[in-house]
């Protein structure tokens, strides 16, 4: 899926969240979406799944603005569990698989018996950062065109994270683009391809992994300490 961002601002009030933003994504590509708590990330996130609206300028998914087009194409997860605590795991299988045509039953079945994860058991009954795994293995399931992961190891255990990682990489359509938001930058930096870094609303920083490197002569997490020390 192609996605491109024009000119786009959103505005709360008299507050810009985002200001006049211009990105455009490429297939095939895992790019990490990097920046503090209030610049920007959530509401670009949102604004991607069509779950606000623009205070100006557009985004467009393969030439056509969020909508019932995108929503099929795009797997989300967001940053809490939406999931309904009462229903099992293998309830929530059937769920997802009932509600997205793109569903692969027998990837989820994989992901939950790799991740240890009970499906008999209801999702109350299981830990938080197991409720995450959940989660995450239904949002990895399907074949979609791009996969927008809002925090995907916020509550996981240091163990696990590189695991989860490694989940994401092998699961999603190699086709797809990927769009990793976190604070954990250290360990995520080494399964991204291309950096976003927000700042104060705006795109401080938008190129590959490999040129920020070779251009900075350190790692991913320590320029983004560095740029963002005086935020």
């Amino acid at each position: 899926m192609k996605i491109e961002i024009m000119n786009l601002s959103k505005k709360y009030g008299s507050l810009y969240a985002l200001q006049n933003v211009n990105l455009t994504l490429g297939q095939g590509r895992i790019v990490g979406l990097l920046g503090p708590n209030g610049s920007g990330k959530t509401t670009l996130i949102k604004l991607l799944n069509g779950l606000i609206q623009p205070t100006q300028g557009q985004i467009l998914m393969d030439g056509q603005k969020p909508g019932v087009y995108s929503k099929s194409k795009i797997s989300y997860l967001p940053d809490k569990t939406y999931l309904n605590s009462q229903m099992t795991v293998e309830q929530l299988v059937d769920l997802f698989g009932d509600f997205y045509a793109d569903f692969n039953f027998s990837k989820a079945d994989d992901l939950l018996k790799r991740l240890n994860i009970p499906v008999q058991q209801k999702l109350k009954t299981l830990s938080k950062g197991t409720q995450e795994k959940v989660q995450l293995a239904l949002v990895m399931s399907r074949e979609a065109e791009a996969y927008i992961l809002d925090e995907p190891i916020g509550g996981v255990d240091p163990v696990g994270r590189d695991y989860i990682l490694q989940t994401i990489i092998s699961q999603y359509n190699r086709n797809a683009t990927v769009i990793i938001s976190t604070h954990l930058i250290s360990d995520v930096e080494n399964v991204l391809d291309d950096v976003i870094m927000i700042k104060n609303g705006g795109i401080f920083l938008y190129d590959s992994v490999e040129n920020i490197r070779e251009r900075e002569g350190k790692s991913i997490d320590e320029m983004f300490k560095e740029v963002m020390r005086w935020y």
